[in-house]
């Protein structure tokens, strides 16, 4: 990697990792091959609203990807992650990326629920069996939690088990004891087990493909390491990938192709898509 792309990382990084619009990624993509539908409402709330990326060629099976953001459940906005949304488009998958509540609005579990509730409103229009959840950082955590055998996408009226899969990037799955006051308040103790996808990974189970990196020091790779074990436990298909020297915010950059070259997550997320 040039001296000029460690730097425009190392900036991208203070952008992503304060989840502040990603321009630096976004001015890089392209807008062809796709359409774009903003601030679709599938709640009351002001939060409660999606983007909806369309691409102009989809595939019959109308393969969609629903991708929730990181940000420590108290920062994030949809808008800046359209290279997520080009990244996965431009491979024919349509792509659904909610905003959901935050603290100090709410605490967990309401930005679940919001997840649940945005799973609910694309699964009206597609169909469950048709929808991949996919998540980086507390994203994951979110995406995971609808996964693992819980009960909030069946307090939103969707059959959890007709998943097509998983997608958890640089996720806190296994990370209790929590140290920090404000994810104590965040989820209302240290020591909850009802807060970590680990504790529900029990069959059934949708496939799931588990991606981190090696370096991550703000959600340590044990995190994916220890719930791959788990969903295997379970006797589901799980695939996980850890990457060498590669950093939190990293691994979902590299889904840009200015930064693909970082780590394989766009191959890898493709791939394994395309063969489930």
């Amino acid at each position: 990697m040039t001296v000029a792309r460690r730097g425009l990382l190392a900036g991208l990084a203070g952008l992503l990792g304060g989840c502040s619009p990603a321009t630096l990624l976004n001015v890089t993509v392209s807008r062809q091959g796709f359409t774009r539908e903003a601030d679709i409402a599938y709640g009351n709330d002001p939060r409660q609203k999606l983007d909806l990326y369309r691409p102009d060629k989809p595939p019959a099976d109308r393969k969609t990807v629903i991708f929730f953001y990181g940000g420590s459940w108290d920062s994030g906005s949809k808008g800046d992650y359209l290279f997520v949304a080009q990244a996965l488009a431009s491979n024919g998958y349509t792509v659904v990326i909610p905003d959901y509540r935050l603290y100090p609005a709410v605490r967990f579990p309401a930005f679940v629920d919001d997840g649940a509730r945005a799973v609910r409103w694309t699964a009206d229009r597609v169909g469950t069996d048709k929808i991949f959840v996919m998540g980086h950082s507390a994203g994951a955590h979110i995406a995971l939690m609808l996964a693992a055998n819980t009960s909030y996408l069946g307090a939103a009226g969707v059959d959890r088990t007709k998943l097509c899969g998983a997608i958890g990037l640089s996720g806190p799955y296994d990370f209790l004891p929590l140290k920090s006051a404000k994810l104590i308040e965040i989820f209302g103790g240290a020591n909850n087990p009802e807060i970590e996808a680990i504790t529900f990974a029990k069959a059934p189970l949708p496939p799931a493909l588990l991606i981190h990196g090696t370096a991550d020091t703000i959600v340590y790779p044990r995190n994916s390491t220890n719930l791959a074990a788990a969903w295997r436990a379970a006797g589901a298909s799980v695939d996980l990938k850890l990457y060498p020297d590669v950093g939190h915010v990293d691994v979902v950059a590299a889904l840009s192709g200015l930064l693909s070259g970082r780590a394989s997550t766009r191959a890898d997320v493709v791939d394994w898509l395309g063969a489930h």
